[in-house]
């Protein structure tokens, strides 16, 4: 069993996610909907990652927890999908290949699993993103 394995990363929209964003971004149901990150039975087996656990995914442009599910579409061995939004953009790297979008798809991402991480909420990671959360202390 391997303890941290590099995939190819592909964010993606979901009918929840949008479903949780009219509700709000700081709701408990666009939680539920995007702090997931979808992998490939295989993988999460070989990294020793029972379904909804957490994970540290880390990007060359950051990292973020997100709780492990096996993915609800198709999902091959080495790929896996974070849903677009909060979560996916502490990793997605701020390339954008003169088009002025970043990448949000075909990036590297090392996955581990962190079953005793936390997964932090919308609030907390966009205020933490810029040194503005105030609600560890």
């Amino acid at each position: 069993m391997t303890t941290k394995k590099t995939l190819n990363m592909i964010t993606q929209r979901a009918i929840e996610e949008g479903i949780a964003m009219e509700i709000g971004k700081t709701s408990r149901e666009y939680f539920e909907a995007c702090s997931i990150i979808e992998m490939n039975a295989h993988d999460m087996k070989e990294l020793g990652i029972m379904k909804n656990t957490n994970v540290r995914v880390k990007s060359e442009s950051g990292e973020v927890v997100v709780k492990a599910i096996v993915g609800r579409q198709t999902c091959y061995p080495g790929l896996c999908h974070i849903r677009q939004g909060v979560w996916a953009n502490q990793v997605v790297p701020p390339r954008t290949q003169s088009t002025g979008a970043p990448q949000y798809s075909g990036f590297p991402v090392t996955v581990e699993p962190a079953p005793n991480e936390k997964l932090k909420s919308a609030l907390e990671l966009v205020q933490g993103s810029v040194g503005l959360w105030k609600g560890d202390q």
